[in-house]
């Protein structure tokens, strides 16, 4: 079950800037979607987009979160990685202070680095409730999340083997 993470958490950015998450959202929330290091979570790539596109222009700052290097969230995301800001955690910094247990996972964190709403595994109807208080948070559009040809419902990847 998600938490609050630590504010002080510093986080690297797949192209190199590093600042704290508390710095990261001075002015913006965070919509996180965090993916499993795997080529499979490649599916959840256009669930993402989806979502991103939708509060691109909203007072939030939409990034991928992938648990490796910047090797791999270059490789998993492809030319994707250099249009949308993520953020590499390959020693599971983040993943563990967010308390994630499953991934793919949906994660909206307020200005003061709180949870407002998150969602561990791919269950599209949750997916829609973080997108939801996304959406009320920012008095913005909600996007639909699930689409044709997403992955079937699951529990997603246990962080434990990321």
């Amino acid at each position: 079950m998600a938490k609050n993470p630590d504010s002080t958490l510093t986080l690297l950015t797949s192209k190199g800037v590093s600042r704290t998450l508390d710095d990261w959202t001075t002015m913006f929330h965070l919509c996180l979607v965090v993916l499993a290091p795997t080529p499979a979570a490649a599916a959840w790539i256009p669930v993402a987009q989806r979502i991103f596109a939708t509060f691109r222009d909203a007072d939030c700052r939409c990034a991928f979160v992938i648990p490796a290097n910047h090797q791999v969230a270059e490789r998993l995301l492809g030319p994707v990685e250099s249009e949308v800001l993520t953020f590499v955690d390959p020693n599971l910094e983040l993943v563990h202070s967010l308390g994630l247990e499953r991934l793919p996972a949906f994660v909206h964190l307020r200005q003061d680095t709180t949870v407002v709403a998150a969602s561990e595994g791919w269950d599209p109807h949750d997916w829609q409730r973080v997108a939801r208080e996304v959406g009320k948070a920012m008095a913005w559009t909600v996007p639909e999340v699930a689409g044709p040809g997403d992955p079937r419902p699951s529990r997603g990847w246990p962080v434990s083997g990321a």
